[in-house]
């Protein structure tokens, strides 16, 4: 999948939800390894309310997504 097409898909019409996203992708995405690649695909393919309640901590993530939003709420630069 594109970054592009990526890019698009962080964007949830919520500015801090879009900020962690895109800066993740940015940042992160290219030097991250395949599965976390793969997580962060996953992530942005869920409904926006999950995915606000995981990057919340309101809600308990499947455990192959909870390493890649560690790094996407882990705002250290890269």
């Amino acid at each position: 999948m594109s970054n592009s097409r990526l890019k698009w898909q962080c964007r949830r019409g919520m500015r801090e939800l879009d900020d962690l996203l895109l800066e993740f992708l940015q940042n992160h995405y290219d030097n991250a390894t395949q599965t976390d690649k793969c997580a962060f695909r996953a992530l942005l393919e869920l409904p926006g309310p999950e995915l606000i309640g995981y990057l919340l901590h309101k809600e308990q993530p499947a455990a192959e997504l909870e390493r890649v939003i560690a790094q996407i709420l882990d705002r250290t630069p890269a």
